[in-house]
């Protein structure tokens, strides 16, 4: 299942979508389908104007991180924080033994801030290698550098080195949680990732405090054409379009009880 749900990702994209209708027009257009042929240019262009020139990606990633708010305040007291992985570059720190941070970093950067000003807090890091070649080492190995490199003890760490994904996440932390003793943790993650995440954990029976991060939208974004920023439209509707048809998938297997948890 893993295997297939990164194949079924590279061709499900918008991007690897307008690619192979542009492909099929032009093998429809030399085969002298020329109708056919131009209908579907005309619905890869449409996907890549979408895509590229306008909001849509922005506002469909945004309700996904307007679901789950985030508490106004910081708690009178944390026992335990779970920190769910993908903000490391898994491949470069496996070479170079560093610590670079992706754009999720948001979720370490925070995560290290409640560490410093919670000192009895544990830290339940839950990421191993999702790649498919699984040549690297998993996030919680290089959560350990990080954090100790910013003079929190290792002791404090918890790692759970073996999740490749979200579902995985939640499984195996279950485990971890029961055997330490570990409850109602903080549950940290990106704000867009955040309701499939709460429907995990809820699914497996685990109390945790939603703490949404890595913002990605200003929270008053309305749809309209935008061509000053094509790229990082593609990179937000990419990311939106993933996060939906997961959160579908996970609905229709029975992973979640709910197809947009709160």
């Amino acid at each position: 299942m893993f295997l297939l749900s990164k194949l079924f990702w590279v061709f499900a994209q918008p991007l690897s979508i307008a690619f192979v209708l542009s492909l099929l027009a032009a093998l429809l257009g030399l085969g002298g389908w020329h109708r056919l042929a131009a209908s579907s240019a005309f619905v890869a262009a449409l996907l890549l104007f979408v895509t590229l020139f306008t909001s849509t990606g922005t506002v469909a990633l945004q309700v996904l991180e307007e679901r789950i708010p985030k508490p106004a305040s910081d708690p009178a007291e944390i026992s335990c924080m779970i920190i769910l992985g993908g903000a490391f570059d898994n491949e470069i720190n496996t070479a170079r033994g560093g610590i670079e941070l992706n754009q999720a970093a948001d979720r370490f950067v925070e995560a290290l801030r409640l560490a410093r000003n919670y000192p009895e807090a544990r830290i339940l890091v839950s990421g191993g290698d999702g790649s498919i070649s699984s040549d690297y080492e998993g996030e919680a190995v290089t959560a350990e550098r990080f954090f100790t490199a910013f003079g929190i003890p290792a002791e404090r760490l918890v790692k759970e080195n073996t999740s490749r994904t979200t579902y995985e996440n939640s499984r195996n932390t279950a485990e971890l949680l029961s055997s330490h003793g570990f409850q109602d943790c903080l549950l940290i993650t990106s704000a867009f990732h955040m309701p499939r995440s709460v429907g995990l954990f809820t699914k497996a029976g685990i109390k945790v405090t939603p703490w949404p991060v890595d913002y990605r939208t200003s929270g008053i974004a309305r749809l309209s054409f935008d061509f000053t920023q094509p790229a990082l439209n593609a990179q937000l509707t990419t990311t939106a379009v993933r996060e939906w048809l997961s959160l579908t998938a996970y609905y229709l297997a029975g992973r979640i009880d709910t197809w947009f948890p709160r």
